[in-house]
């Protein structure tokens, strides 16, 4: 079977009609189809290695966006979240951005930051000066930490030194640059930095309290950018639309928050599907967001010479393939299957390309019908069984529901109870 991710009316097939193409896509063996179809994949005595004071597990429903063509090579992306219409969403607008040729990606390398805080200094640009002079030893110190990370071509690459004022008073902020290859790499940093605490006290003269990592990934950023035919979009008037839209959050924080979120909705249902930590990839896009002192999108869009949308994203993502809840967790491992990503540098690349197509669904539906228009027919899906509709009955209320626009709990009752439900 040829692999493609262009798959033409999966949104309307059964969960096992979908679950088969996956099979055949992926290659999934039977026991990995079980471990998606079955509920509670995780075990609690799986569950109990993973975090402390465990009392059970939880799920996500898991979907898949079809239609991603990213630097020539197909994707199915499974998504984790309980959301409506997000799947649908980023699907339909990989689909348009197809005919212009997907998205194409770049990466800067997999370098995180370990911050070393040194206080109680008299003289810190002396010591600055101090600690820079024997980069070469504190790097060394760090890499002997990490031998395994050093071989796969990471570890500490540089150090660069900060000198704050703070309420405490002055404190030296040294950065150890550490490459972390197909790892997140907190586990690692943390443990360089630890290490490298008493030396560079030594060398400064002060103490050392905080040695941790940053979340602000900035110098791992991942990058994505489309075309967006402007026939295929619906006309060079719904670019204009959504170039206005963009301009809103451009210009307003209050926007612009509810912006980088949409493009997180996206991000963030494959950092979980991954079971990569979706709270630091959230913490480093929101500072990245406010790095220049206000808070701006992470996205940019643009009208090309021949009117077409043009859109791009750059974005830290600190995620990984190894190590951590990725390797542990029996559904992130079919997920990556699924996904066919081979480093961290990838995974993180599709991620951008995610948000971006995120992004635009969000500001086109904005722009154009507004956002209740498919969001409430899927929303109303919850609702109707909130109210006790089960079967076929669900979607007999959602229809009325949606025709009346009274996507509510009191009136989905008041409709089950007409329809004998």
């Amino acid at each position: 079977m040829v692999k493609t991710s262009k798959i033409s009316g999966f949104y309307k097939m059964s969960v096992a009609e979908r679950l088969k193409i996956i099979q055949e896509q992926a290659e999934l063996t039977e026991d990995e189809v079980s471990v998606l179809s079955s509920c509670g994949a995780l075990s609690l005595d799986a569950a109990d290695r993973m975090i402390e004071n465990v009392v059970g597990t939880t799920e996500y429903p898991l979907g898949v966006a079809c239609n991603f063509l990213i630097d020539g090579k197909e994707y199915l992306i499974p998504m984790a979240l309980e959301e409506p219409s997000v799947v649908a969403a980023a699907s339909n607008m990989a689909k348009l951005a197809r005919v212009k040729g997907g998205f194409f990606t770049s990466a800067t390398e997999p370098v995180m930051i370990g911050q070393i805080q040194v206080t109680g200094v008299s003289d810190p640009y002396f010591a600055k000066q101090a600690i820079l002079a024997r980069k070469k030893e504190i790097v060394e110190l760090a890499n002997k930490q990490d031998p395994m990370l050093v071989k796969f071509g990471g570890g500490a690459r540089d150090i660069t030194v900060r000198v704050l004022d703070s309420i405490c008073g002055p404190m030296v902020i040294v950065h150890l640059m550490v490459d972390c290859r197909d790892a997140m790499g907190a586990n690692a940093v943390n443990t360089m930095a630890e290490a490298c605490a008493p030396l560079i006290e030594e060398i400064s003269g002060g103490k050392v309290f905080l040695r941790i990592i940053s979340n602000l990934a900035k110098f791992r950023l991942a990058r994505a950018r489309a075309v967006f035919d402007k026939e295929v979009l619906g006309g060079e008037e719904v670019v204009d639309k959504v170039i206005m839209g963009y301009a809103f959050a451009l210009c307003d924080p209050y926007r612009c928050s509810t912006h980088n979120k949409g493009i997180m909705n996206g991000i963030d249902a494959l950092v979980v599907a991954t079971t990569n930590d979706f709270r630091a990839v959230e913490a480093g896009a929101h500072s990245y967001a406010a790095m220049e002192g206000e808070y701006k999108p992470l996205t940019k869009w643009e009208k090309n010479k021949d009117g077409d949308l043009v859109g791009s994203i750059e974005i830290p993502i600190a995620v990984g393939t190894i190590g951590g809840a990725t390797s542990v967790h029996p559904v992130a491992k079919v997920v990556k299957k699924i996904l066919d990503v081979k480093t961290a540098s990838e995974l993180a690349r599709v991620m951008a390309s995610l948000g971006l197509a995120q992004n635009l669904a969000a500001l086109r539906a904005l722009a154009c019908e507004g956002i209740q228009a498919g969001h409430m027919k899927l929303h109303a899906k919850n609702i109707a069984q909130m109210a006790g509709a089960e079967g076929e009955m669900i979607d007999k209320v959602v229809e009325v529901l949606v025709r009346e626009k009274a996507v509510r709990v009191d009136r989905a009752k008041e409709v089950l109870s007409e329809l004998g439900g």
